[in-house]
């Protein structure tokens, strides 16, 4: 019967993530020498070659993948066993690393956090502000145990390596000048602003969601001003400089302009949290969920 090296799969998992020795060396703190040397030694074990040069890259071969498939089952369970040793040793004890994209954090592990201090108290979380280029990497990788994100830029449900968690659907409200002819327009819709200066980053998730919400309405944005933080965007939204989607997470803290709900046109994105597939399990893990989607739930500020 084949040995499995579990430390050399997981060697080999990360080089199908990075794409690169060296980037794989680097997500592991190892170096670039002993990357291939561990995968040489695993193909030998299991006497199938693993990887294929390609340039200056190596590709997985398709033996790789077919091994990587029953590798993600072994890592999910061996998750699940240090979930079940976890509650074990330390009850519902225990350190939980959060990393949330900015506005979640305020909106959502802030008053998790503070249900948590009340309900259970040795539950410790420690937060970390991520983007959705990162979190993910960071999941993967053991340096946070959640993640939150947006669903767009979440992998699949299908993804082996994650459980997805839903937690919201946040309506995205529109911020415009508070003197703006359309401040106080009844029955408001988006395509009534489209004529409008638009303001959005330039690339990114919430670029790609305020063009998709605005096409949806049958118009595509004209952007005057190119902005990725909310202090920014409002700041240019109040100054008159044009008028900005933001999400009903944000809006309930926007200050110097008028926000109004589009409640015809319904724009929403949708938020979810992820965890390492096994690792809900673990008893910290599962009361920090429960405390997500506590505060996740709707509130009276949710019916406008």
């Amino acid at each position: 019967m084949t040995e499995w090296d579990i430390k050399k799969l997981r060697i080999l998992r990360t080089l199908g993530e990075q794409g690169t020795v060296t980037a794989t060396a680097e997500a592991l703190l190892m170096t670039p020498s002993a990357v291939s040397q561990q995968l040489t030694n695993l193909a030998k074990q299991l006497g199938v070659p693993l990887l294929r040069p390609e340039g200056r890259r190596v590709r997985l071969t398709d033996a790789a993948h077919l091994v990587l498939r029953h590798a993600e089952a072994v890592f999910a369970q061996l998750e699940r066993a240090d979930a079940e040793l976890a509650g074990y040793l330390a009850g519902e004890a225990g350190e939980v690393r959060v990393g949330a994209f900015s506005t979640a954090v305020p909106a959502l592990v802030v008053p998790a956090v503070a249900g948590l201090r009340l309900t259970h108290p040795g539950v410790t979380v420690r937060v970390r502000e991520t983007d959705a280029a990162e979190s993910y990497e960071l999941l993967s990788s053991g340096a946070v145990d959640v993640a939150l994100s947006l669903a767009a830029h979440a992998p699949t449900a299908a993804d082996p390596r994650f459980t997805r968690i839903p937690l919201l659907a946040d309506p995205l409200d529109v911020a415009l000048p508070p003197e703006h002819p359309l401040a106080a327009a009844p029955d408001l819709r988006l395509a009534d602003l489209s004529a409008q200066p638009w303001i959005y980053g330039g690339s990114g998730p919430w670029s790609e969601i305020t063009r998709a919400a605005c096409e949806a309405a049958g118009f595509v944005p004209e952007q005057a001003h190119s902005a990725a933080g909310w202090t920014a965007i409002l700041a240019l939204v109040e100054a008159g400089m044009g008028v900005a989607l933001i999400p009903r997470m944000a809006a309930v803290r926007a200050t110097g302009v008028t926000v109004r709900p589009l409640p015809h046109d319904r724009p929403t994105r949708h938020v979810v949290a992820a965890t390492r597939r096994g690792a809900e399990a673990a008893p910290a893990v599962a009361r920090v969920l429960d405390a997500l989607r506590a505060a996740a739930a709707p509130g009276p500020s949710d019916a406008r």
